[in-house]
Formats: structure tokens, C-alpha cells, sequence
């Protein structure tokens, strides 16, 4: 039984673009097969009492994520800028990253998604941006988009994010590996995937 490590991640989540651009490599090294896991974090927040990102609610500890996650990119060789409003409204985008089969397709249309969002600092509740991610993905968008809007996939978002509560996550981006060891942000990617090869 092939190893395995679900990626719970969030659109509006900074961390989630850096991990979203390298597991697939990681994980393929370490013969790790990975599930992507698009969810909401604002339950997961409103839970919490919490209005907003952390990020904007406390002002230094944003700024020191800006700068850091400038630093990661650039040492990904990623591009980067920061997206205005933030936090994006990630509603849509989670909706058709869930419509979208687990083969290869929702993988490659969310990181096309990251790029237009941190990468060039546009707006994903923009249905041309999402559009294009789509289009670059070799995804044709208007069906894609229609089959978003059903109540199944509204459903199935909604369940995947009740799951990421019941199993703890508390931000984006997570790694859940098959035997519940639950690991949190971009910086402990790797050694989620290390744990699902050897624990698997």
C-alpha cells in the first residue's frame, strides 16, 4: 500500500503557495503520493473568535510573514507579490479545486491559482483570474466553473473542512499523514512527507 500524506490547504493561505509549488517533487523523491485537500479556514477561524487572518490582527506578526514569505519565494525561485485586499475571499476557488477530479487536474489548477494570486498579486474572487488558472491548467473553464456552483460540491467542501476540524487543523497549510500525525506550515512539509514514507 503506497504511502500517502493529505495536503489540506486554503487559497487565501500565504504559506499554502510556497508548499503547493514543491510537494508534488517532494513527495515523488520520497515515494509519497499526495492528496490534495482544498478547505475554508474562516469556520476554523470563527471558531476560534477571530474576525479575521491572524495576520491582520496582529500588524508585526504580519509584516514579519510578508517579509518571510518574500524571502521563501525568492529562495524557490517563485515570483512574488502581495495580493490586494488581503485575505482573499477563497469561497469560489475552493469550490472548483473540489469540483476538479484528485488525477493531476485540482493539483494544477490550484497552483496555477497561487501564481496569479502571490505570484502577480491578483484577485481570485475574479472570475476572469479564476478563469485563467483554469485555461492554463488545460482545464476548460465554464464548465468547471458551472459544476462549482452545485450543491454536491458545496457539500463536499463543506465536509472536507468539517473534517479538518475534527482532526485538529487549525491553519493552512496542513500535512496529515495515513497514521493521524498532523504537522502545520510550509517549513514542516518535508518532514511530514519523511514521517508518511516511513510510517505509512
Amino acid at each position: 500500500m503506497a504511502a500517502t500524506v493529505d495536503f489540506f490547504y486554503e487559497f487565501a493561505s500565504t504559506y499554502s503557495y510556497p508548499a503547493a509549488m514543491r510537494i508534488e517533487e517532494v513527495a515523488t523523491r520520497a515515494g509519497v503520493t499526495v492528496r490534495w485537500r482544498p478547505f475554508l479556514l474562516g469556520p476554523i477561524f470563527a471558531a476560534a473568535g477571530w474576525t479575521t487572518s491572524p495576520f491582520d490582527l496582529m500588524p508585526a506578526k504580519g509584516r514579519n510573514m510578508w517579509r518571510d514569505l518574500e524571502r521563501t519565494s525568492e529562495r524557490l525561485g517563485l515570483p512574488f507579490r502581495k495580493p490586494d485586499p488581503f485575505p482573499q475571499n477563497s469561497l469560489t476557488a475552493a469550490r472548483i479545486a473540489t469540483a476538479l477530479p484528485d488525477d493531476g487536474k485540482r493539483a494544477a489548477f490550484s497552483r496555477a491559482l497561487y501564481t496569479l494570486e502571490f505570484g502577480q498579486g491578483l484577485s481570485i474572487s475574479d472570475p476572469e483570474v479564476l478563469g485563467k488558472a483554469l485555461e492554463t491548467a488545460g482545464i476548460p473553464a465554464a464548465p468547471a466553473i458551472a459544476m462549482a456552483g452545485g450543491e454536491q460540491v458545496k457539500l463536499a467542501l463543506r465536509a472536507t473542512t468539517e473534517e479538518a476540524m475534527a482532526k485538529d487543523v487549525f491553519g493552512a497549510p496542513s500535512f496529515i499523514t495515513s497514521d493521524g500525525e498532523l504537522f502545520w506550515g510550509n517549513d514542516r512539509l518535508d518532514q511530514a512527507v519523511e514521517w508518511a514514507a516511513h510510517n505509512g
